[in-house]
């Protein structure tokens, strides 16, 4: 697809019509995979994209205009989610995306549900974002007090070529059950929301940042339940897969719905190994401009846990080398644990 193509795709040139011919020319299209509108990744990708881009004609940075890439335009663009996102970067159907540190892990080692295909060597990291809860929402008078509940019962594992179904998966797996065991469904989040208040479904999974704009929705109109997520399964979980951590959504974060303990994993702006290192280098430093810390803490809740001192954590894949640079030259020791073939 040629440039123009791709602004006239996306609507760029319809809502910006002083992107003309020669401009769309000059400028660099990348695009920034991430998930369901109704989720968290899709506003986050939205903040990146508006964090890095400094379209043709902008105003430079030092005079108070984008300190993003120079003639780079980026978009968020929504997709399947995770594990759709880090096989579009392989192939290279995409320049970036955000996927969880897990699928990303398992994709680029070709272990767990990735382990009868080839490594996805391709994948590279430009940050830790912030951390991604496991849900399981219930309707209330569906009586699912604990996973071994939802047998029998209509239960969405999110849509295929999801982060959130290969983590349900597992979650089903460390309590003894398979989908096989219910009615399964494969929903995008906001889908099952609605079915869920319409009676049609009795629960979802799903893994995103909170509060989550579909669950906070739902629990203004119908009466919900977050089923806890403890004991030895959970050990059993984490031990075996150390990217789990134990985490818990407060009281509070949805309405009526106590704290409730659960796992997280991280969620993770990843890049195709091939963009050239330059660009890469540029795009993390454009993400990491202290002018952009007010653009985050504004944009979205979730977006006000982005920070260079967990920037680092719980990798998936290895560094990009433009996103190593960068940290390097701010002075950020590197302990790269991966043999990058």
């Amino acid at each position: 697809m040629s440039r123009r193509h791709f602004l006239l795709a996306s609507g760029l040139l319809a809502s910006a019509p002083w992107l003309g011919t020669a401009i769309a020319q000059e400028a660099r299209i990348l695009r920034i995979g991430t998930a369901s509108t109704a989720g968290i990744y899709f506003p986050i990708g939205g903040l990146i994209a508006s964090a890095i881009s400094s379209p043709p004609g902008s105003r430079e940075c030092e005079r108070g205009g984008s300190c993003g890439v120079p003639n780079l335009i980026a978009t968020a663009q929504s997709t399947e989610g995770s594990a759709f996102n880090v096989e579009a970067l392989e192939r290279g159907d995409l320049e970036t995306a955000l996927a969880q540190a897990d699928v990303a892990y398992w994709a680029y080692h070709a272990e767990g549900p990735y382990e009868d295909r080839e490594p996805m060597r391709n994948l590279r990291t430009i940050a830790n974002l912030y951390p991604e809860v496991i849900q399981v929402v219930t309707r209330a008078e569906a009586e699912i007090a604990h996973p071994e509940d939802l047998r029998g019962k209509r239960i969405s594992l999110d849509r295929k070529g999801s982060g959130s179904l290969v983590d349900a998966l597992l979650i089903l797996e460390a309590w003894g059950l398979s989908p096989n065991d219910f009615e399964a469904k494969y929903l995008a989040p906001n889908i099952a929301a609605s079915q869920l208040r319409t009676g049609e479904l009795d629960g979802f999974f799903m893994v995103a940042g909170t509060p989550t704009p579909a669950v906070s929705d739902l629990t203004q109109e119908v009466s919900v339940r977050l089923l806890s997520l403890e004991g030895e399964p959970v050990e059993g979980l984490r031990e075996r897969y150390p990217f789990f951590s134990p985490a818990e959504i407060e009281a509070g974060t949805y309405r009526t719905v106590p704290r409730t303990p659960t796992l997280s994993v991280g969620a993770q702006w990843l890049v195709d190994a091939r963009l050239d290192e330059e660009l890469v280098y540029q795009m993390t430093q454009a993400f990491w401009h202290p002018r952009h810390r007010r653009l985050f803490e504004e944009g979205h809740p979730q977006a006000r846990r982005i920070s260079l001192d967990t920037a680092l954590n719980g990798l998936g894949t290895p560094l990009h080398p433009g996103a190593k640079r960068y940290y390097e030259s701010i002075g950020i020791t590197i302990v790269e644990s991966y043999d990058v073939e």
